[in-house]
């Protein structure tokens, strides 16, 4: 694509996401992925509207037990992976954990810091009781905030396990309490994770901000999966997800088949291999 190409699209932004709220269901759905790559994003560009260069990397790609462990200058790198991939989606990056929970004028710098250095859109937060307060003074300071109640990935030492939320009326109420407070905070839009139905139904249809849904259900205003789970590259994926490909199959027939070839020296074959000029 010619940079004059480049230059004529235009990247969805926050408004654009905020305007997408449906009403009780009506409306096209928010088409979210998770990116963490140039050639991937350039691939998902085209079909989604939004990129979220989530802290799960730390589990997908660097192979760690839980997303604790991500740090800033990961999500710095990533982001800006994504960044030259995709032209059209909005591009959305996670705070890791410890980046923003340290007062606001801290999250602040931390939350600039990965603006600047990625040219992202927005940073996603999530939402804990201590939270909307740093999304107001965030958002109050032009940065545009992606909210996320329910299973907070982040929280996972507390928790003691990935445990989907709001089944008790206890948990619910606490759940829908911190999702109105971070659309009051001025949150553009609310990942909603690993909650029941009745529950991402109830926080969809009480706020005025589109809610996507991961494990929530389809009462969720849009949806977003870990893309290396929807395309089947685990051998193990949560209740919520269904694949949609088998690519860690489709890897293990090709790199079988690749390694067979170079065995039986039946690659590179001829139209593989460079030869000398002829001289005259």
């Amino acid at each position: 694509m010619s940079s004059q190409k480049q230059d004529a699209v235009r990247r969805l932004a926050a408004p654009d996401i905020r305007a997408r709220k449906s009403s009780r269901g009506q409306g096209e759905a928010i088409v979210c992925l998770t990116a963490y790559d140039a050639p991937t994003a350039e691939i998902l560009d085209a079909h989604c509207d939004l990129l979220l260069v989530g802290d799960s990397v730390g589990m997908v790609v660097h192979g760690l037990p839980n997303t604790v462990g991500v740090t800033l200058e990961m999500m710095i790198l990533h982001g800006q992976a994504v960044m030259r991939g995709a032209r059209r989606a909005m591009v959305v990056v996670d705070m890791p954990f410890g980046s923003y929970e340290g007062g606001k004028e801290i999250a602040y710098e931390n939350c600039a810091r990965v603006m600047k250095e990625t040219g992202a859109q927005a940073v996603k937060l999530e939402s804990g009781p201590t939270v909307p307060e740093t999304i107001a003074y965030l958002v109050q300071r032009g940065i545009p905030v992606m909210g996320h109640v329910g299973l907070r990935p982040q929280a996972v030492l507390t928790d003691g396990a990935f445990k989907a939320k709001g089944r008790t009326d206890e948990e619910r109420l606490r759940v829908l309490a911190e999702a109105e407070a971070t659309a009051d905070a001025g949150a553009f839009s609310i990942v909603v994770e690993g909650v029941a139905e009745g529950l991402a139904r109830e926080i969809t249809e009480a706020l005025d901000v589109p809610t996507v849904g991961i494990g929530a259900s389809a009462a969720c205003d849009g949806q977003i999966l870990v893309t290396h789970d929807m395309l089947g590259l685990f051998d193990w994926t949560p209740k919520f997800v269904r694949r949609y490909g088998d690519l860690k199959g489709e890897i293990d027939r090709a790199v079988a088949g690749y390694a067979a070839d170079v065995r039986a020296r039946r690659f590179p074959a001829e139209v593989e291999t460079y030869f000398s000029k002829k001289t005259a």
